[in-house]
């Protein structure tokens, strides 16, 4: 009965059906994936974000080159800010609004310089392109509190002066003149002593991963219900090809039974008698009115 799904045709056709459900499965797996990759940098956060501050001591080799692992743990620096490298990082937005991020170096008392990531500024009204206003660091010694973040990548664009298209540190370093360390910059939530107006501080990370689980979800299904498609279109011919010969079978047997009768109605005699003379007397004296009661004028016509 299912004989017909080695042919070509139906061959190609569950070729065509496999190729798809391998292709839905990796979609799917592509999006666990992502998933995963969503999960443990929501972990990272989770773990780090709020963890005690680490010495400079304790994190020195993290802004020579930051440990992934390390992203967003909090470090506590000692310096002095120098204001002439104060920096504005262009189209940063905050909460859909577009803005600046204010960066600067910290010197600290070993002789490292870090960059620390003050926090966001508006578009300014008076002046296209630059904030209004900065407001200014704390002078003398500072203690900072702040998270570490890797450095950005070099963006093909420019950027007016005292300003940067991104935290590219090397480059940053390039405009200062003095050695900077350029593994890792810090986002600051806190410093001491508080200065009276301060940058707006930087948005906690959120991760959206609904998404990446649902699509998985959808694309195993859509994978797995192509191939029960497939399998419910067998059947389906299947059932039609069974009809099919039912219906042969049946038109044969009619057939056959048809002829036999037509032979039979040729060899069966018929069933009706000659005549004899007495019968064909009866009927002339019916005929003559002799009917009924007079047998014995039948009999002297006999006669």
């Amino acid at each position: 009965m299912y004989k017909f799904i080695f042919s070509r045709k139906w061959l190609t056709y569950l070729l065509v059906a496999i190729i798809f459900a391998i292709a839905c499965l990796g979609l799917g797996l592509w999006q666990l994936s992502r998933k995963a990759e969503v999960d443990a940098a929501e972990n990272k956060v989770t773990n780090n974000y709020s963890a005690s501050p680490l010495s400079y001591d304790q994190a020195a080799a993290q802004f020579g080159s930051l440990d992934p692992a390390k992203e967003w743990t909090p470090v506590s620096l000692t310096g002095v800010y120098d204001l002439s490298g104060q920096r504005v990082v262009r189209n940063r937005p905050l909460n859909g609004q577009p803005g600046y991020e204010v960066v600067i170096p910290l010197k600290l008392s070993n002789g490292d310089s870090v960059v620390i990531d003050r926090g966001w500024l508006p578009i300014g009204d008076k002046d296209p392109g630059h904030p209004d206003s900065i407001p200014a660091p704390p002078s003398g010694t500072v203690t900072v509190l702040a998270r570490l973040r890797p450095g950005e990548i070099k963006l093909q664009r420019g950027a007016p002066a005292g300003q940067l298209a991104s935290i590219d540190l090397p480059d940053y370093a390039a405009q200062l003149g003095y050695p900077l360390k350029t593994g890792a910059y810090a986002a600051m939530y806190q410093e001491t002593p508080a200065p009276a107006t301060t940058p707006a501080p930087l948005a906690v990370p959120s991760f959206d991963n609904g998404t990446n689980l649902s699509y998985a979800l959808q694309w195993f299904a859509f994978g797995v219900l192509f191939l029960i498609g497939y399998g419910y279109v067998v059947r389906q011919q299947a059932k039609i090809d069974r009809l099919d010969a039912e219906e042969g079978l049946s038109e044969l047997d009619s057939l056959g039974r048809s002829s036999a009768f037509q032979q039979r109605g040729k060899s069966r005699p018929s069933g009706r008698r000659k005549p004899s003379a007495e019968d064909v007397e009866d009927a002339l004296l019916d005929a003559q009115g002799f009917q009924g009661g007079l047998p014995a004028a039948k009999e002297s016509v006999r006669d």
